[in-house]
């Protein structure tokens, strides 16, 4: 498979989300504009890929705009706004302009950079995450509970989450993968379930509500996810749903893992309550696939993530950083954090 996210030189190249599994395309965005439509449209998403689709669009805003430093921070920052709780995203577009005024060449290397380095990144976070599991939960097959797209479309290659459950199943540690759909635009449905039939790994795909079932009746023995923003205490943003199934977790003594690069922890919040939550368009529940699901003007409630307090988690595992709840994986609140730097 291509990189999720690249630079030909002149523009970004992506392989469009919005079209699998039925059709494996790529796209050639031209402009920060054709970009942002990208993004907001869900052709390229994902944590470590939005970082990378934030300084690539830099690149592709001071190649435009040589001259004139404001119009490139013009477009920067509506760049940045297009999701407003992923926070890969803007940290992209600030690792970017940051080298703005040493001209667009040395921005365009800066944006190079992020995409060369998130490969080797995120193979070892994954390897660091897949030890914490293996702590938790014992070197043997396991059941993995996992939503959303956490994998290599999530990233430039390789992935988090779903990156962890590749090192997992190269040590012989995966039972089977457990996937549930992802609504309202069935991420896990569609680009998880993709996946992990590419790379041979044994999965099910169960709709959301069940994933909190299949935790009480026992049959799962971990679950693991993404993260597109973590606070400093270590609260947790990530697709809807994810909140659910760490109660049932809680509620069932299953370790719940959060695996995300160093670049997905936002210092500046202190905590979940201050994370901004995009709400999509009501038409995305609305219908499906074109056909219509319920009466035209139906109000809706479509947040696009959830937050889980750092009291539901067993481990965040950064780049360079493992928080840890002192009773996550026991079904009792966590007290206090212990926060345990890790090299």
């Amino acid at each position: 498979m291509l990189r999720t996210i690249d630079w030909d030189g002149k523009a970004v190249t992506i392989i469009d989300q919005s079209a699998l599994p039925g059709q494996y395309r790529t796209l050639r965005l031209d402009t920060v504009d054709e970009l942002i439509d990208a993004i907001r449209r869900l052709a390229v998403r994902g944590a470590p890929a939005l970082g990378a689709a934030g300084a690539l669009g830099v690149a592709l805003a001071a190649r435009r705009h040589p001259q004139d430093p404001g119009a490139v921070r013009e477009e920067a920052e509506r760049l940045a706004a297009a999701r407003p709780t992923a926070a890969n995203l803007r940290w992209g577009v600030e690792h970017g302009l940051a080298r703005l005024s040493r001209g667009a060449n040395a921005v365009s290397q800066a944006a190079h950079q992020v995409l060369e380095e998130d490969e080797r990144t995120n193979r070892h976070l994954s390897q660091r995450a897949a030890d914490v599991i293996t702590e938790q939960c014992g070197l043997r097959p396991l059941r993995i509970l996992t939503i959303c797209n956490s994998g290599a479309l999530a990233a430039v290659a390789w992935g988090t989450g779903v990156g962890a459950i590749r090192v997992l199943a190269g040590r012989g540690a995966v039972n089977e993968v457990l996937v549930c759909e992802t609504r309202p635009l069935l991420q896990g449905a569609r680009l998880t379930i993709w996946e992990l039939a590419q790379l041979g790994i044994p999965h099910r795909l169960c709709i959301d509500s069940a994933g909190p079932a299949a935790l009480a009746r026992g049959l799962v023995d971990c679950v693991v996810v993404g993260a597109d923003r973590i606070t400093r205490n270590g609260d947790v943003a990530n697709k809807i749903g994810t909140y659910s199934l760490a109660c049932a977790a809680a509620l069932a003594s299953v370790p719940f893992v959060v695996v995300a690069p160093d670049e997905t922890v936002d210092q500046t919040m202190a905590s979940g309550a201050e994370i901004p939550i995009e709400e999509r368009a009501p038409e995305e529940v609305r219908s499906l696939g074109g056909q219509v699901l319920t009466l035209p003007q139906t109000p809706t409630f479509n947040p696009a993530f959830d937050v889980t307090p750092i009291s539901l988690i067993t481990a965040v595992v950064t780049t360079s950083t493992t928080f840890r709840g002192n009773a996550a994986a026991t079904g009792s609140a966590v007290t206090s954090l212990q926060y345990s730097p890790q090299s």
